[in-house]
């Protein structure tokens, strides 16, 4: 194991790891937002400008195979091709090089299923990941070619993902959409329009409710934390998304101690069956129990 330091160029902070490094540039990109890159003892962006002489640490140690672990999480849809499961709230999506247990790839490694390496050896099947905090359906890739042709589906927009989420407030339209483009600063992300990147979600209303407004999101982008970030730019955060101003006494008072947001549909034509396959997840209990309250008035 071995953590070299370097002194930096000047340039884009992927490009120059991927120089002083001597890997290719998608895999210092996985590196930095796996945390094995630090300027300065910070995490930054790939795209981060470097000006010369930062302190770059990097972490180039030899990985062990990923741990299989337990408990096995709900499968909803298996062939040989993909799997797509429900994936509990509070579970991370995939390892990172700082925390290589306690995922979902982890648990699925423990049920024996097998995983495309076209994500790379942190993702192993990962096509599309979920927020910690974020409870419901995810697509799994078992081969790489699975993996490929499921990614671009994605990009192709032709895979349907639909979320339910609870926001705070009374929206006003009962279908809208918010399209402003997402960049990262520091640890956050934030509506960027100079620098930003493309990035909308379709929204309409599924409920309205004495405390709050029950949607159904639906992505256009795949961007990280788009849809908590989108809502809490139009003023009607994720009830219980403390990071994103969903917390207070709104998310108190319906026992939400996570974000209220939930993958409740996947439908896809399968990319080698052509079979159509729609499944939705009811929603987990905990969330249940908060729509209810939020069904009557609470002082």
């Amino acid at each position: 194991m071995s953590t070299e330091t370097f002194v930096a160029e000047a340039g884009r902070l992927d490009a120059v790891i991927a120089r002083l490094a001597g890997v290719s540039r998608a895999d210092a990109q996985r590196a930095i937002a796996d945390g094995a890159v630090l300027v300065d003892g910070r995490a930054r962006a790939k795209s981060h400008t470097l000006r010369g002489g930062e302190r770059i640490q990097i972490d180039l140690r030899a990985q062990e195979a990923l741990a299989a672990e337990g408990p096995a999480v709900p499968v909803r849809f298996e062939d040989e091709h993909l799997v797509v499961i429900a994936k509990p709230a509070g579970l991370i999506t995939h390892p990172t090089a700082q925390r290589r247990t306690g995922t979902l790839v982890n648990r699925l490694l423990g049920m024996g299923i097998p995983l495309s390496s076209a994500g790379g050896e942190l993702r192993p099947g990962i096509v599309h990941r979920l927020d910690a905090g974020t409870s419901g359906l995810m697509l799994v890739a078992k081969t790489d070619e699975t993996h490929q042709a499921l990614a671009d589906m994605m990009r192709a927009h032709s895979v349907e993902r639909r979320y339910l989420v609870l926001v705070r407030g009374q929206v006003e339209h009962d279908t809208f959409v918010v399209d402003a483009p997402l960049g990262r600063r520091a640890e956050r992300i934030v509506v960027d329009r100079s620098e930003g990147r493309a990035a909308d979600t379709g929204f309409h209303v599924r409920e309205r409710l004495a405390r709050g407004t029950l949607l159904v999101a639906v992505p256009g982008t795949g961007r990280t934390h788009q849809i908590r970030v989108h809502l809490q730019a139009i003023d009607h955060p994720v009830l219980g998304d403390r990071a994103y101003g969903g917390g207070g006494h709104d998310a108190t008072a319906l026992e939400l101690s996570r974000p209220f947001l939930h993958s409740w549909r996947i439908g896809f034509d399968h990319p080698f069956t052509a079979q159509r396959v729609e499944i939705e997840e009811p929603l987990p209990s905990d969330l249940a129990s908060a729509l209810d309250r939020a069904r009557r008035t609470v002082d």
